[in-house]
This record gives C-alpha cells, structure tokens and sequence, in this order.
C-alpha cells in the first residue's frame, strides 16, 4: 500500500565562483558535501476494495464475534448505499473497517481514534476514515453524509438483529419489526446494545423505525450461515 514519491527538487552544479549558489524557480539545490537522494516513502491514497478491507480487518481482529459484527453492519450499510447514491464498495470498505482496532484497542479512551493513524498509513481515504471515526459517539464528531448517517444507523441494529435471530430456531427467517421492537424494550436483551442509537439512526436516515428494522433483517438474511444463524431449513 505504499509508493515512493520522488523528490521535487533537482540536483544542479553550483557556480561556486559566486558568493551565492545559482538556484532557479524548480528549487535547484546546491549541496557542498554528500546529496542524499533516498526517496521518502510516504502512503498514498487507495481506491479501496472489499478484499483490501477484509484482509486489514482480518489482520487486526480474529475474535468471530468481532468479525460475524463486521460481515453484519457491511451487509446492512452496504444495502443503503444505493438509495442514497453512495459508493456500495466504498461503503463496504468503511462498514468493515468500523471496529476493526477494537481487540488492540478495546476502550473509548482509543477505539476507534488510535485505529485511524493505522487507516491512514495503509492509505485508505480520509472518506473511509472519517465515517469510522463518526460512527463513535464519545469523539463528538457531526455525521453529514450519507455514509457516515448509515454506517451508524446499522452498526447497533445490526448487531441487535443478528442477536435476535441468534435465539431463534429460524434465525431470521420470519422474525418481523414487532419483535425486534419488542426485543428492544427488554433492557437484559443484547444489554450492550445502546437503544438510543438504534433510535437516533433511523431519524438520521429519516425512515420509519419499523422500515429500518425490516431493511436490516433483509440484508443479513443472504448472510445468515456467515453469521452462525440457523434458518428454517434446520429447524
């Protein structure tokens, strides 16, 4: 993921009768003594892929709850991108990529602000970056595209929809927006789920909760063995 990129100053004889090197408006450098010209490795900025997305999350998370969460909130964000004219691959990239630091930095005080540095250096765009960093509350940052918007409305309900269907014989298969809602208001249920943000995601996407629900449930459904989910076929 890294280039080198040459410098642009150019290496030119000095008219060292003068009391001052010669230089002209291409930076001319003028060195008395050993020129190093070793090229500084600096990182570019990627056009991402699915698979690049993968293979750094993969890198960095190995817990199967953590990356079932990711396989999750990308089917789900990467359902939305289409309605509101965003980048389906990019959405991926950025749906993957949400807690991918979260084993080496598992508290707020470095989730997932300690993770972008690492986005950053593998070259990944500051778009991508930016929705990873707005998809946490405690960094305050404003959510003003749609990607950013979507990534957090699905990143709490996808994981409270893939708990649903955890506890069902039929997974997901059937399990309908009253249930979930139902679900929702037992606080001991999937208590790690912050139902204000299940709320807040579908005002910022400015759709009806139950819709939300619904679209949820049908973006992991093509998922569900990827997930662990049993279906009605094993039931």
């Amino acid at each position: 993921f890294f280039f080198k990129q040459k410098t642009a100053y150019e290496i030119k004889e000095c008219d060292w009768s003068s009391d001052v090197c010669s230089s002209d408006l291409s930076a001319t450098v003028c060195l008395a003594t050993v020129c190093d010209t070793t090229a500084a490795i600096v990182p570019p900025t990627l056009t991402p892929t699915r698979e690049q997305a993968w293979s750094t999350l993969t890198e960095y998370t190995k817990s199967e709850a953590l990356l079932r969460h990711a396989l999750a909130v990308e089917a789900s964000t990467a359902s939305y991108a289409a309605r509101f004219g965003g980048d389906e691959e990019l959405w991926r990239v950025a749906a993957l990529l949400h807690d991918f630091d979260y084993e080496i930095h598992p508290t707020l005080d470095k989730h997932p602000q300690d993770g972008a540095p690492i986005l950053r250096q593998l070259g990944y765009p500051e778009e991508v970056i930016q929705a990873v960093l707005s998809h946490a509350n405690h960094l305050g940052i404003p959510r003003e595209t749609p990607l950013q918007k979507a990534l957090f409305a699905c990143d709490e309900l996808s994981g409270f929809v893939h708990a649903c269907g955890l506890v069902r014989p039929t997974g997901l298969e059937g399990l309908e927006p009253k249930s979930v809602r139902k679900k929702l208001k037992q606080p001991s249920f999937a208590a790690g789920v912050d139902r204000n943000d299940v709320y807040e995601g579908a005002e910022l996407l400015e759709i009806d909760l139950d819709e939300h629900i619904t679209n949820v449930i049908a973006a992991l459904q093509p998922i569900a063995a990827d997930l662990g989910l049993r279906t009605g076929a094993d039931a």
